[in-house]
């Protein structure tokens, strides 16, 4: 079976309903010192780099432990065949921590095809639309369950077993997911299956904002697609278009406030204050490629944030001599990752790690008026 997708992306202006929602306020500098002295150095970008790492983790994630936690699998719960031959199954229960640590659930589609080792896609988040077309494309598709290192809760905070083993760190669920992801990563990399240089992270929404944080923390991730992650996502909280998620909404109490630092909400209505802006994020990826792959109906999701973001992370890729390695593709349509976002993907991965011509269209999306 193969999926066939043709890649369109449109170019769209969207009027924000409101003059002032997409802000005039300009984005903070990612080629600048904190003491004002320009990067003109790639010792200096390293010394950038930190600084906005720590901005990002200090007012919007929270701190994410440092020290090492061993992670073994504690059971293997499935291992068989499907697609008719062509992917094995395989489903572990990892102990994180300890051979007593607390349990997460990850799922592993191994091609059946070729000969390994083979680049790998790792989700946050379970699920796919197109697992067996990822596995006959030669990738491996892996997935975890993000909620069993910290839950998902609307409105009501709960300690999480990540948070409960580090309970000195002030970090959101975000953080505790993404934290997540690198040890998930730490079990993929045992695989002899696994390309440990060709090692893609994804997710969608909330899974996104995750894939996000997590490829722009951890180099070992080869490259970065998130996926309708919006806000606290890839998408600028200075620039906001009509409908969509803000800072402000987002951080309510009754809401999302558990997925950020506890202290982030004092930026509401005051995002010309922050000193920073996602295309921080974005930035922390380079010179590896990072994708944001988006929809042009969602607007919850804050398509002119994503491609503001974009536009002010590119000066860092040119900087270091990887223009082509940020990119944006939206497609038509709503809040979802589907089969042609992960087409998308698999385009994008196979040029960057192969070599082969790209076959859609990116760069193209939301303007400001």
């Amino acid at each position: 079976m193969v999926f066939s997708v043709v890649c369109v992306a449109s170019v769209l202006v969207l009027a924000a309903s409101d003059p002032a929602a997409v802000s005039s306020a300009p984005f903070p500098d990612p080629l600048v010192l904190e003491n004002g002295t320009p990067v003109t150095t790639r010792e200096e970008w390293e010394t950038r780099r930190g600084e906005m790492r720590d901005l990002l983790l200090r007012h919007q994630y929270g701190a994410i432990p440092s020290a090492p936690v061993p992670v073994n699998v504690a059971e293997t719960l499935t291992e068989e065949t499907q697609h008719n031959g062509a992917t094995l199954f395989r489903a572990v229960r990892l102990a994180v921590g300890s051979e007593n640590g607390f349990p997460a659930r990850v799922e592993v589609y191994l091609p059946t095809g070729g000969a390994g080792p083979y680049p790998a896609i790792l989700r946050v988040g379970l699920g796919c639309p197109v697992i067996q077309e990822i596995n006959e494309r030669g990738y491996i598709f892996a997935c975890y369950e993000n909620q069993d290192f910290d839950f998902d809760t609307l409105g009501n905070d709960k300690v999480g077993p990540a948070q409960a083993m580090f309970p000195d760190c002030d970090w959101g669920s975000l953080a505790a997911w993404a934290w997540g992801a690198s040890h998930v990563l730490d079990y993929l990399l045992t695989l002899p299956e696994v390309d440990a240089q060709r090692v893609v992270i994804t997710g969608h929404s909330r899974t996104g904002k995750t894939a996000l944080l997590a490829g722009a923390l951890d180099e070992r991730f080869a490259m970065v697609v998130p996926n309708g992650s919006g806000c606290g996502g890839a998408a600028a909280y200075r620039r906001y278009g009509p409908e969509c998620e803000t800072l402000e909404l987002i951080t309510r109490p009754s809401r999302f406030a558990s997925w950020f630092h506890q202290d982030f909400r004092r930026f509401a209505d005051k995002e010309s204050e922050l000193p920073f802006d996602q295309h921080f994020l974005r930035a922390l990826v380079a010179p590896r490629p990072v994708l944001s792959t988006d929809a042009l109906g969602d607007l919850w999701a804050n398509p002119i944030g994503t491609a503001a973001a974009w536009r002010a992370a590119q000066p860092v890729f040119d900087f270091l001599g990887v223009s082509g390695n940020n990119a944006m593709h939206f497609r038509e349509g709503k809040h979802d990752q589907l089969p042609e976002d992960y087409h998308v993907l698999l385009d994008f991965a196979d040029h960057h790690f192969f070599g082969k011509p790209l076959t859609c269209t990116y760069n193209e999306g939301p303007g400001e008026e």
